[in-house]
């Protein structure tokens, strides 16, 4: 059997179960812009907690995230796979796990245009082919509007969690596109589950 293209696995009715799309930086973890030290992750606060809920409900968690900094010679693959593996390792020493990282390393001005780049959709047709979602029933979840944008293409649900790198643009395009906004990645997960919220000691 031909295995499904990308356009047939976002419209495919054979997948049923629903995944949540979070970005990294700013959303996952601290933003520090461009991480070349993988000890300098840092995970947001209540970013396990949201993570863990997710796990409990067997939702999958697939984290998108733009690193132009590879295509600015600012850190390497190798880099951003330590960071990737540093991000895995804390969440799992308070139990919790991400299902899958998925990266565009590229930039328009020096690597030419690409379609991963969020708000491109290229990242999104590789994970929901790979993992097997339905689409139009996930939910993505960022600090920025171009990480909420992609969910227009799949008639999706889209989250805004603003972070100190937010702007009132990306509030105010957020909200005209019939997005919603939380105030914390707890919050989110409590609006995408439907579970009573315990605030975190």
């Amino acid at each position: 059997m031909t295995p499904p293209t990308p356009a047939q696995a976002r419209t495919s009715t054979s997948f049923t179960r629903r995944a949540v799309f979070l970005d990294r930086d700013g959303t996952l973890i601290v933003d520090m812009r461009y991480i070349k030290d993988a000890k300098s992750v840092e995970l947001i606060p209540q970013a396990t907690n949201a993570v863990r809920r997710f796990n409990y409900a067997l939702v999958p968690v697939i984290v998108c995230t733009n690193q132009s900094g590879i295509a600015r010679g600012l850190f390497t693959e190798s880099d951003y796979r330590a960071a990737r593996e540093r991000i895995d390792d804390l969440l799992e020493e308070r139990g919790a796990f991400v299902d899958d990282h998925y990266h565009c390393p590229h930039h328009p001005d020096i690597t030419g245009p690409c379609d991963c780049r969020k708000p491109g959709i290229g990242m999104y047709e590789q994970a929901i082919l790979e993992h097997q979602v339905d689409a139009a029933q996930s939910v993505f979840v960022g600090d920025k509007f171009r990480d909420v944008l992609p969910a227009r293409s799949y008639g999706a649900r889209g989250i805004l969690v603003p972070s100190p790198e937010t702007t009132p643009e990306d509030v105010e395009q957020t909200l005209a596109a019939g997005f919603e906004i939380a105030s914390s990645l707890t919050e989110a997960a409590v609006m995408i589950l439907g579970i009573p919220h315990t605030p975190e000691p």
